[in-house]
């Protein structure tokens, strides 16, 4: 997404933790720096003793200049450049047993929160990732529209997306039984989905929460009623973390593969 809405902090939020960067100067109040460039953090998460391995890529705002021809480019190149390195380890005669996956399994689009409609640079961006990596689309700040606002933007984002053809993760056409479809379906219903990213802890009833400190109270972001940021990291690293890479796997990285393998022929 677009500089400036919060990407950062919500990888911070995600693991709760420092993943993406330090803030520049602790101490005074703390911001995180401006990102220049895509950067990879690698970070073993844990739950109930079951370890994982992962890795976050956080890119650069896109849309800061006056032409922003191919602001996509580099973020196409860097996926593709992953699905060639795993694609030059398999096609080896002697192959290793696990082949180091850099591929990227989901990315997480950052809508601005406007409250009326995708800009024309989001669309296209969507229009042309979607093609080749899974897209969960986010509304960014949902904390900056009231409940009404976010209500319509959400329908008038899901419009516009079905009128691109734009087919964003949990996609329709890859449920297999009727139970993945239910429970996708209601998933699809809530997307995009509006986030709130925080890092820094408040007092909330004796307990230490993430949040927001406003005039008027305090956003808790694992609040399901206060935000949906608790649905995102429930989709991403919970419910549908083998599902992101079944289909990075058997869709996107076959297709390339196909494509390359191809042009290698020819």
């Amino acid at each position: 997404g677009q500089s400036g809405l919060g990407k950062s902090t919500m990888v911070n939020t995600l693991f709760k933790s420092k993943v993406s960067r330090k803030a520049t100067q602790p101490g005074r109040e703390e911001r995180v720096p401006k990102t220049v460039q895509l950067q990879s953090v690698s970070h073993v998460i844990e739950e109930k003793g079951v370890k994982m391995k992962l890795t976050v890529t956080d890119t650069p705002g896109f849309g800061d200049q006056i032409n922003n021809e191919n602001c996509w480019d580099p973020i196409i190149k860097y996926i593709n450049e992953q699905y060639e390195r795993y694609l030059r380890e398999e096609i080896l005669i002697t192959r290793k047993r696990k082949i180091p996956d850099t591929r990227v399994h989901g990315c997480v689009y950052f809508v601005p929160p406007t409250g009326h409609w995708l800009r024309p640079l989001d669309l296209e961006f969507m229009r042309r990732l979607s093609k080749i990596v899974n897209v969960v689309p986010v509304i960014a700040k949902a904390d900056t529209l009231t409940l009404e606002e976010r209500a319509e933007f959400k329908q008038r984002i899901q419009r516009d997306l079905k009128a691109h053809g734009i087919s964003v993760y949990p996609q329709e056409d890859f449920d297999e039984d009727p139970d993945d479809r239910a429970l996708n379906d209601r998933i699809r219903e809530k997307i995009p989905f509006a986030v709130v990213g925080a890092d820094q802890e408040h007092q909330v009833n004796g307990k230490r929460v993430l949040g927001r400190k406003t005039k008027w109270g305090i956003i808790e972001v694992e609040n399901p009623v206060h935000c949906e940021f608790p649905m995102l990291r429930d989709l991403l690293i919970r419910s549908h973390l083998q599902d992101l890479k079944d289909i990075t796997h058997n869709v996107h990285y076959e297709s390339y593969r196909v494509r390359r393998l191809n042009e290698s022929n020819r």
